[in-house]
C-alpha cells in the first residue's frame, strides 16, 4: 500500500508453507484494471493462484465497486472463484445504502467502511506529509486540489453512536449476508461498529488490518473485539513494508486466537511481491513463529471459505 521499498532480504518459502495455503481465499488484493497502477490485472491472477493452488480472491477497490469484474474473472477462469467488493468512498456516494443494497444485488461479499475518505486517514491530506505514503495518497490530494473532496467522513456522531446512514448501511449488509468491513475508521469507530453488528445479528464483521497505521490496534483491542465476534484481519503488507512489527502480529494473533483471525495479502502494487508469493511469505513467517500447519491454515482457508462458499 505504499511506495515504500521492499526489504532486501526475501522470505525463503518451503515446501510446507505451500502447502498450509493450498485452497486459500485472499480477501483483500489491489489489482489492475484500477486508477492506480498494479502489477497484475484481475484474470492474470487467477491464472497464477490457480498455478499454485489456492482457490479465490476478493477484489478491493478504493473508489469503484467491483462485482461485474469479479463474475468475468470467475467464468473465464475456471477453478477459480473472484468476488466482488464496494468500499463507501466519496467516489460511491460515501455511506450510501443505495449502494450497498446495489452491491448486494449484484453479489459483492464485502463491504468497507469508508478508506480513503474516512476521517481517522490522514495520509491523503496535504497535511499528512511525504514519507511513505500510500499510492491513493496522490489521488486524494489531487481531488483536493480540484476543489471535488467533500468532508471525511466518520460512522459514529459527538456521542458514539452509528450515524443513520451507517445503520442503515449495516442493516443493508445484513440482510444480503455480506461481510461488514471496518476499513480505515479509528478505534473507537470500530468498536461501535463492531458492537453494533452484534446488536444487529450481522454474521460477518471483519476488523481491516488491524496492525495498519490508521487503525494500529493493540494486541487487547484485538482480543476484546474478537470476543465481541469480530474476526481480525492481518494483512502481509502491512508487516513486510516494515510499518508494524512481526513479533506485533504474532503476538496479537496469539491472543484473539487463529479460529477469529484471517489472513489477507492486501498485494497488488508494482513495487511489492507477486501476490501468491507474498502469500506464501506470509505463512513461513507464521511457521517460523512457531505456528502449526493447522493454525495457519484455519486463517487462511477455513475462516475464510467459511464467509465466501
Amino acid at each position: 500500500m505504499s511506495a515504500h521499498t521492499p526489504p532486501a532480504q526475501p522470505i525463503t518459502v518451503s515446501d510446507q508453507a505451500w502447502e498450509a495455503i493450498a485452497g486459500a481465499y485472499d480477501l483483500q488484493v489491489h489489482v489492475a484494471p484500477d486508477v492506480i497502477g498494479r502489477r497484475i490485472d484481475d484474470l492474470d491472477l487467477a491464472h497464477e493462484f490457480l498455478a499454485r493452488g489456492l482457490r479465490g480472491f476478493v477484489l478491493k477497490s478504493h473508489y469503484v465497486p467491483t462485482a461485474e469484474r469479479a463474475k468475468v474473472v470467475t467464468k473465464a477462469v475456471p477453478g477459480i472463484s473472484a468476488f466482488g467488493a464496494i468500499t463507501l468512498n466519496h467516489a460511491v456516494g460515501g455511506l450510501n445504502p443505495v449502494a450497498v443494497e446495489i452491491a448486494g444485488r449484484s453479489g459483492c461479499k464485502i463491504v468497507w467502511m469508508p478508506t480513503v475518505d474516512a476521517e481517522n486517514e490522514t495520509a491523503g491530506l496535504p497535511t499528512g506529509g511525504n514519507k511513505k505514503l500510500p499510492f491513493w495518497a496522490e489521488i486524494q490530494r489531487e481531488l483536493a486540489g480540484m476543489g471535488i473532496s467533500p468532508p471525511r467522513m466518520r460512522v459514529i456522531d459527538e456521542t458514539g453512536k452509528l450515524v443513520p446512514q451507517a445503520r442503515m448501511c449495516l442493516e443493508l449488509i445484513g440482510r444480503h449476508d455480506m461481510i461488514l468491513a471496518t476499513g480505515h475508521l479509528g478505534c473507537g469507530e470500530i468498536f461501535a461498529l463492531v458492537r453494533a453488528g452484534k446488536e444487529m445479528g450481522l454474521r460477518k464483521v471483519l476488523v481491516t488490518h488491524a496492525e495498519f497505521p490508521s487503525q494500529n490496534l493493540s494486541a487487547d483491542e484485538q482480543a476484546e473485539l474478537a470476543g465481541l465476534g469480530a474476526v481480525i484481519e492481518h494483512c502481509f503488507t502491512t508487516m513486510f513494508t516494515g510499518k508494524a512489527s512481526w513479533e506485533g502480529v504474532f503476538e496479537s494473533i496469539r491472543r484473539a486466537g487463529p479460529e477469529r483471525c484471517l489472513l489477507s495479502t492486501d498485494l497488488g502494487q508494482t513495487i511489492n511481491p507477486p501476490v501468491s508469493e507474498g502469500f506464501a511469505m506470509f505463512a513461513q513467517k507464521l511457521l517460523d513463529a512457531g505456528f502449526t500447519v493447522a493454525e495457519v491454515r484455519r486463517m487462511a482457508v477455513t475462516n475464510p471459505a467459511a464467509w465466501v462458499e
